[in-house]
C-alpha cells in the first residue's frame, strides 16, 4: 500500500467538522490497491417472520456476499442486497454480475489507486440496474483498504461519531401483531417506529391505532413504499390528525415516477400538518435529487447504498447537504455486513437526521462475526480495522 499521513484518522472524534464526499474521494485517490483474490457467493439468511411491504413480501434474505483479499493478506467484505420490486437485480443476476466484477478484479495486473478501481467498477456495473452489486463490490474494496491501513470505517469516512441510533420497522401485519411488536420494541428501548403502510388505507389506520395504544409515546415514520395515490396519502394524514398523531416523516407516499403527486403531498403535508416527506424510490440517482431540489418535491432524501452505490451515495450526500435537504439513511433487507457499512458511513460523515438501519434485528440468524456492538436501538462502532465484521466464507458456500 502507498504511504500517506493518517494521523487525523486516529484523533478524537470530537475534533472533526462534518466531512464532505470530496474529501473522501480525494483520500481514495491516495491509496493503492493490489488484489489477490475476489469472489462472490450466495448469502441466504432466514427472517424471524415474513417481511411485507406495499410492493413485495420477503420470506428470507437472498443476497450476495463479496470478499476481496489483498496481496498483503487483508480482506474486505461487501454485500449486494436483493429486495424484489425495489432493487433492479434478483439474486441470479447479482451473482452473475458479481462474478464479472470479481473476474475483472482478479485480472488486475498491478496496484492501482482505489479511486481509479472504483471508477472501473462503476463502468462495469453502471446506473441503477446494477447499483446493488456495485455497492457490494465497492464496500468490499473500501473495507479491504481501510483494514490495510489500520483504521475503522467510521474514521475513514470522517470520524464525526462512532455511534448511531436507529428506528425499527413494523411490516404490514394485523393490528394485533403490530401491537405485540410495538410493545416488544418499547421494552427494548426503541423510541421511533417505522410503520409500513400503503396496501389498504383503512387497515393501515387500524394498525396505527393499535400501535399507539401499545406504545403511546413512540415517534412514527410512515413508509408507503409507493403504495398510495396522492389523495390517499393526504387522507391518511388527515385521519392521523384527527387522532392527534403527527408522524415525524412520511416516506415515499406515491409511485416513484409520480413527481407531481410527490410534490403535492409534500406541500400539503408540510403546510397543513407539519409533516416532512422523504423521497426513497424516487431518489435513484444524482439527476433525481437535482430534480427533487429544483421542483421542491420532497424535504428529505433516503440514501441507500443498494440503489446508489457507495460513490453515488457520497455525491448525493454532498449535493443534498448543500441544497438544504435533510438526510435519511436506510437499506434493503440486509445482514450486518451491508447495514454495518452504511452505519459506519452515517456515523463517520454525520448529518443524518433519520437513521433506518434495523433489518439485521429482523433476521433469525446472524452470519456476521464480530463487527459493531448493539444495545437496543444504539449501534456502537469499535476501533477494529475496517468494518470490523466478517463472514465465515466456507460456511457461506454451503448455504
Amino acid at each position: 500500500m502507498g504511504s500517506i499521513g493518517f494521523s487525523s484518522l486516529f484523533s478524537s472524534p470530537k475534533v472533526y467538522k462534518s466531512p464532505s464526499a470530496k474529501s473522501n474521494l480525494g483520500l481514495m485517490e491516495s491509496l493503492s490497491v493490489d488484489i489477490h483474490r475476489a469472489e462472490g457467493r450466495k448469502l441466504n439468511v432466514p427472517l424471524l417472520a415474513p417481511f411485507t411491504i406495499a410492493t413485495s413480501k420477503v420470506e428470507g434474505v437472498e443476497n450476495v456476499g463479496i470478499r476481496v483479499e489483498l496481496k498483503n493478506g487483508c480482506c474486505g467484505w461487501g454485500e449486494a442486497p436483493i429486495l424484489p420490486f425495489v432493487t433492479a437485480e434478483d439474486q441470479t443476476t447479482a451473482l452473475r454480475k458479481a462474478a464479472e466484477a470479481c473476474h475483472f478484479l482478479n485480472n488486475t495486473q498491478a496496484p492501482m489507486p482505489l479511486g481509479h478501481l472504483l471508477r472501473e467498477i462503476a463502468q462495469l456495473l453502471p446506473g441503477h440496474h446494477f447499483a446493488s452489486v456495485r455497492a457490494g463490490v465497492e464496500m468490499a474494496l473500501i473495507d479491504a483498504v481501510a483494514t490495510s491501513i489500520g483504521t475503522p470505517l467510521w474514521r475513514f469516512f470522517g470520524g464525526v461519531s462512532n455511534t448511531i441510533t436507529t428506528d425499527i420497522t413494523i411490516p404490514i401485519v394485523s393490528p394485533t401483531e403490530a401491537a405485540q411488536l410495538a410493545s416488544k420494541y418499547y421494552k427494548q428501548g426503541f423510541k421511533t417506529l417505522k410503520l409500513k403502510v400503503g396496501k389498504d388505507l383503512n387497515a393501515d389506520i387500524q394498525v396505527l391505532k393499535a400501535i399507539r395504544a401499545a406504545h403511546p409515546h413512540c415517534l412514527f415514520i410512515l413508509d408507503a413504499n409507493e403504495g398510495y395515490t396522492s389523495s390517499e396519502a393526504i387522507q391518511v394524514l388527515e385521519k392521523l390528525h384527527e387522532m392527534e398523531v403527527t408522524p415525524i416523516l412520511f416516506e415515499q407516499p406515491v409511485h416513484r415516477d409520480d413527481w407531481e403527486g410527490l410534490g403535492h403531498v409534500t406541500r400539503i403535508a408540510k403546510a397543513k400538518y407539519g409533516v416532512s416527506v422523504a423521497a426513497d424510490e424516487s431518489c435513484r440517482s444524482l439527476a433525481d435529487v437535482r430534480e427533487i431540489v429544483k421542483r421542491q418535491l420532497a424535504d428529505v432524501v433516503n440514501i441507500k447504498l443498494a440503489k446508489l452505490g457507495v460513490l453515488g451515495a457520497l455525491e448525493i450526500i454532498d449535493f443534498a447537504k448543500a441544497s438544504g435537504l435533510d438526510l435519511m439513511i436506510g437499506g434493503m433487507v440486509e445482514t450486518r455486513l451491508a447495514m454495518g457499512f452504511a452505519g459506519h458511513l452515517a456515523a463517520g460523515l454525520g448529518g443524518f437526521k433519520y437513521i433506518d438501519l434495523d433489518t439485521p434485528l429482523l433476521l433469525a440468524e446472524d452470519p456476521v462475526y464480530e463487527g459493531y456492538e448493539v444495545s437496543g436501538p444504539t449501534y456502537k462502532f469499535t476501533n477494529a480495522r475496517g468494518h470490523g465484521g466478517f463472514l465465515h466464507w466456507d460456511n457461506i458456500a454451503c448455504r
